[in-house]
């Protein structure tokens, strides 16, 4: 296959900025798109051509398929890297992109079809041998029917968006009295935030912890695990700590969750990066919840932990590269991410604005995705992540220390930000003993 010359980056923000350095340094041409919103981001100067394609809201801009393949064309890019979120799992974006003769860094349509709709994906999944949570045999009809599954599974159930993600569409339901208001609220706001109303639903495990396995899978069969992750660090299911490995799992645990995510890959012939995400119990059963047919916020932390960088695979797979073996891959430390975002750091509601002081931290092994300067305005349109830092110590004792050092270093000023919260967590002593789960920052 041939190799890729030009590579159009279809995303913002610290994601953007991040592909460019790999791109750059396997000496090709970076693309960037921006909207008017963006002219000012640091990536925009330093690609080597920079196309304005819309106007502030995402809509008119980088979910813009039309205006983003005539970028492509008008840069003679032979690639597009879709980054996460915008358009990285839009099948129709794939299909466009195919048609115009321009390779998408990314799975086939077909993986992405198999577990987009996420009711389906189980499916596929049971028949794969993979663990599974007792729920609906894909998407349920009317609350008539999501009362009926819920009374033979057993309350409490959690209701989901087939088509969804990042937290919407979803509801907790105790009792059979609630079931109906949570059932048509879930279902308009999947509607509303995917155009799909669909639902599904599943047995809801109380307190459970949020692990996922990374894989990199090329275009001859082979799949590779890059450990897994630990996310269980969430609010109203956004992640907000991620770290790898997860301590919590006893090392059979951990084998044979790799395995599955192996198995679960190989079974749907997947090509590409893509990371299977469980849920696990008190007792370290693992259930698969979804999977993510792209590059994950955290990826991070498995580059730290394995030494590998996950976007130059992605494109050495587009060009026809074979992954090395198992065996070459070594895992090695822990690693920790914080996701520093444009937000108070008690309400976690956004605050956009012009950052007027920006001291950032440095030292072994400490790292900083982000895409922010001093002077640089951020906008109100589009997700308030604007850093991410990433350490890595010899055990996990280590990287919270790194970590908190790192992040009392980090300076912040003219926006508030979520840095003191992390710094607090660092010292939180059910984080640094290890006793917490998805539920833990509600309560």
């Amino acid at each position: 296959m041939n190799k890729i010359k030009k590579i159009l980056i279809a995303n913002r923000g610290e994601i953007a900025l991040r592909a460019l350095r790999t791109i750059k340094e396997m000496n090709k041409e970076a693309v960037v798109v921006y909207s008017k919103a963006d002219k000012e981001a640091s990536y925009v100067k330093f690609a080597d051509l920079a196309i304005c394609i819309g106007k502030d809201i995402s809509s008119d801009s980088y979910l813009n398929i039309p205006t983003i393949i005539s970028a492509a064309e008008l840069a003679e890019a032979d690639a597009i890297f879709p980054g996460y979120g915008f358009l990285s799992e839009n099948q129709d974006f794939v299909e466009i992109c195919e048609s115009h003769n321009i390779r998408f860094i990314g799975p086939s349509i077909e993986n992405m079809r198999l577990m987009s709709d996420k009711s389906k994906a189980k499916e596929v999944m049971k028949k794969a041998g993979v663990p599974v949570i007792e729920g609906s045999e894909g998407a349920i009809q009317d609350v008539q029917e999501a009362k009926e599954i819920a009374k033979k599974i057993g309350y409490p159930v959690i209701l989901k968006a087939a088509a969804g993600g990042g937290g919407r569409g979803m509801r907790i339901v105790e009792s059979e009295k609630d079931i109906e208001n949570a059932y048509i609220s879930a279902s308009n706001e999947a509607k509303s935030a995917f155009g799909d109303g669909t639902m599904y639903m599943e047995k809801y495990i109380k307190n459970p912890r949020h692990i996922e396995v990374q894989i990199l899978a090329d275009k001859y069969g082979n799949v590779l695990h890059i450990g897994e992750r630990d996310c269980s660090l969430q609010r109203r299911h956004q992640k907000l700590i991620e770290e790898s490995p997860a301590i919590l799992l006893d090392d059979e645990t951990r084998k044979r969750l790799h395995e599955t995510a192996v198995k679960a890959a190989k079974y749907i012939n997947y090509q590409s990066a893509g990371t299977f995400e469980f849920l696990v119990d008190n007792e370290n059963n693992f259930y698969f919840m979804e999977m993510n047919t792209r590059l994950q916020v955290e990826h991070t932390v498995s580059e730290m932990v394995s030494g590998l960088d996950l976007i130059e695979w992605m494109i050495k797979i587009e060009e026809g590269e074979k992954l090395p073996s198992q065996e070459e891959i070594e895992l090695k430390g822990h690693s920790i991410e914080c996701r520093i975002t444009a937000e108070d750091p008690e309400k976690f509601y956004p605050t956009p604005g012009k950052i007027t002081k920006l001291i950032t931290p440095g030292g072994r092994n400490v790292r900083i995705d982000s895409h922010i300067y001093c002077g640089y305005t951020i906008p109100k349109f589009y997700d308030s992540l604007i850093a991410k830092l990433i350490v890595w110590g010899e055990n996990r004792e280590r990287a919270i220390a790194k970590m908190k050092e790192a992040l009392k270093e980090f300076k912040i000023e003219g926006v508030k930000s979520t840095i003191d919260f992390h710094i607090k967590m660092m010292d939180n002593p059910d984080f640094i003993e290890n006793r917490f789960d998805t539920k833990y920052l509600e309560k």
